[in-house]
């Protein structure tokens, strides 16, 4: 394996992510060292000039849904446009915390998943009103 700017990259994330929380992130960080094992080593045995292609293939294939989801069942732009530290840093870990959550129980402290889903109500009522006084 290369030590190139993407192990740094993907030492960063680990990092970031352990310390946003211990367990939750310990296991983040592990996962983006695994991916940057796996990404190097497809990288490496197709090399860079198909490598790169797949890669736009399968960020096209996974984005999409996502991307249409927004459009017709949220009938509102991602949020990608908002906010791409989120995009790029924190929505990965969401995802992590919530199957961990509900797969598992886990909560990063006591009465996290409450105060979430109160935030997310609160969000989608703050949308709501706002969608009703654009349409009135």
């Amino acid at each position: 394996m290369i030590l190139n700017l993407s192990f740094v990259v993907a030492v960063v994330y680990a990092f970031v992510y352990i310390m946003l929380d211990k367990k939750a992130g310990t296991l983040a960080g592990a996962l983006c060292l695994l991916c940057w094992v796996g990404s190097n080593a497809l990288a490496q045995s197709l090399g860079f000039s198909l490598a790169w292609k797949v890669v736009l293939v399968s960020e096209l294939i996974f984005l999409t849904p996502g991307v249409i989801g927004h459009g017709v069942f949220e009938k509102r732009a991602p949020a990608a446009l908002d906010n791409l530290i989120g995009v790029f840093v924190m929505e990965q870990f969401f995802v992590l915390l919530e199957v961990l959550q509900n797969f598992f129980g886990y909560e990063p402290y006591p009465g996290f998943q409450k105060a979430v889903q109160a935030r997310v109500q609160a969000d989608i009522k703050e949308w709501t009103v706002k969608k009703q006084e654009k349409s009135a």
